[in-house]
């Protein structure tokens, strides 16, 4: 059997490549992509900003079921059993627990996490990114069987964009009562904001695009601020204040992967607060920043990259806790066959689309 693969030959180029299915080594799985998403990280790499990957088979966010299971693989990560057929969403980095990452507890800064991240397709087993008919889960990566009661549409974006928040929250240790402020409702912010709600959170959402915004409240949002109209920082951080008795939030997150969002956070932060940083993964995006405010307010600083794969366990229950409660199955604005997957990009690298999922099944 064969399969295919959209290959970036460059930054903004595809090519369609074919290869044959490979029989998974002991422990690997071979998984037959359902659904795949557009990620804002694939498109720093789609147009050009990553200082090394220019080339390769992108995607990560996804679903699939099991084509075929490796010798020894009998269940998931979290002991439940696995058989081919199975829904199942995976980790898109691996965990090698040898390194010295890994060694100190740090598995989500796995040194070998992104091995086999994007790897040109020529070179075995060929089905490295989600942007495919297939994808090989390899031995160290965590895997997890998907909830029944959870549809595909929500369950695509658990190995990212959820996964990635939640570890953020618990890693700025989001306390009940307390305020967050969200820099951005893309897919990352409306989980955010599904997440610190169910934490107990007050949660306030900053965006320019309106349908954003609107859908922001509906993933919990108390209160949203229109960059169109509080259009400067001073205005924002203003806005802030007045929704937090003149003190800013409690922890500020940073989803837009603009950096300018960075050097406004601190504004939006109370005297210790905690900035979560998530969005802005491109080196050499550099932005005028005022090192002076972030020691006189004491903030405290925490950039999240990936996620401990657990996480994505953690995830997946969310979904099935609260998949009636929050429209999940919302979250994507227009969907592509695969054939058309360049135009998904292209038109989800213009804005013109949100959130952009790929159909397989």
């Amino acid at each position: 059997m064969k399969g295919k693969v959209s290959y970036m030959v460059e930054p903004m180029k595809l090519e369609f490549r074919e290869y044959d299915i490979p029989k998974p080594e002991a422990g690997a799985v071979i998984l037959k992509i359902v659904r795949t998403n557009v990620c804002g990280s694939e498109l720093h790499i789609w147009r050009g900003h990553h200082p090394t990957k220019k080339t390769g088979v992108l995607g990560h966010e996804m679903i699939g079921v099991v084509e075929s299971l490796g010798e020894g693989v009998t269940t998931d990560y979290a002991g439940q059993p696995v058989r081919v057929g199975d829904r199942i969403v995976t980790a898109y980095f691996q965990t090698c627990r040898k390194c010295s990452a890994c060694v100190r507890g740090d598995f989500y800064l796995c040194e070998r996490g992104i091995e086999f991240w994007n790897k040109p397709p020529e070179e075995a087993p060929h089905f490295h990114g989600s942007f495919a008919t297939h994808y090989y889960i390899h031995p160290n990566q965590y895997f997890y069987k998907v909830p029944d009661n959870v549809p595909d549409v929500a369950a695509a974006s658990a190995n990212c964009a959820l996964s990635q928040v939640y570890f953020g929250f618990d890693k700025a240790v989001l306390s009940y009562a307390e305020t967050v402020v969200l820099q951005g409702a893309g897919g990352l912010g409306l989980n955010a904001a599904a997440v610190a709600k169910e934490k107990g959170a007050r949660v306030i959402v900053i965006d320019g695009i309106a349908s954003r915004l609107e859908m922001a409240k509906k993933f919990g949002a108390d209160h949203i601020i229109d960059m169109n109209e509080y259009d400067t920082v001073e205005k924002r951080a203003e806005a802030v204040r007045f929704l937090t008795n003149g003190q800013g939030a409690d922890v500020v997150m940073e989803l837009t992967g603009v950096p300018a969002a960075f050097s406004e956070g601190i504004h939006l932060l109370r005297l210790g607060g905690r900035y979560v940083t998530i969005g802005n993964i491109s080196p050499g995006q550099l932005v005028e920043f005022d090192p002076g405010l972030l020691t006189r307010k004491s903030v405290t600083i925490i950039p999240v990259m990936r996620y401990n794969p657990w996480y994505l366990h953690k995830s997946l229950q969310f979904l099935s806790d609260n998949v009636e409660k929050y429209p999940f199955s919302d979250m994507l604005d227009a969907e592509y066959a695969f054939e058309h997957i360049q135009e998904a990009l292209d038109k989800s690298a213009s804005r013109e689309v949100t959130r952009a999922s790929i159909i397989l099944g």
